[in-house]
């Protein structure tokens, strides 16, 4: 693990692997993205949309692969960064990650979910450094919102100045 990354702010890192972060979607039920308490920033699950869409629907293990399923939890993790970062200071308002649960809509026998959770797992863990290691929870699920491969959601701890 680079060291040195946990000195970089977390708009810088992004702006080196080239990620922008997306806008927050309105929510279309009685939610909101995230809210904070206690320091932290809790997000709402949020789903893999690039541009308002779904790249990819169907359960792990039938249509969709682990490989698949890593870059859709990948891209749900950098919503979830957007949906932070909209309640604090921006995406340098977040000192570090605490807890990352996935959901992975699974086909009956499938069990690689931490497979699948690696891809939001590592994806944090290059943007945050040592900052992004984090306590997780990956669950195979029957079905997720319009058949969404994966679902997750975050909890970060906020820097003292973001509130």
């Amino acid at each position: 693990m680079n060291e040195e990354l946990n000195e970089v702010p977390v708009s810088q890192r992004l702006a080196e692997l080239g990620v922008t972060l997306p806008a927050v979607p309105t929510p279309v039920a009685a939610y909101v993205p995230a809210i904070t308490a206690s320091g932290q920033v809790i997000t709402s699950g949020q789903l893999p949309f690039v541009d308002g869409k779904l790249p990819a629907t169907g359960k792990l293990g039938a249509e969709i692969t682990v490989a698949q399923g890593q870059e859709l939890a990948r891209i749900a993790a950098l919503n979830a960064l957007a949906a932070a970062a909209s309640v604090v200071e921006g995406v340098d308002g977040l000192r570090r990650i605490l807890k990352l649960t996935v959901y992975v809509n699974s086909a009956p026998g499938f069990t690689d979910q931490p497979a699948v959770a690696n891809g939001a797992s590592e994806f944090l863990i290059q943007v945050f450094g040592s900052r992004g290691r984090h306590a997780r929870t990956a669950i195979g699920v029957a079905e997720l919102p319009m058949n969404t491969p994966v679902e997750l959601d975050l909890v970060a701890e906020a820097n003292a100045a973001s509130f």
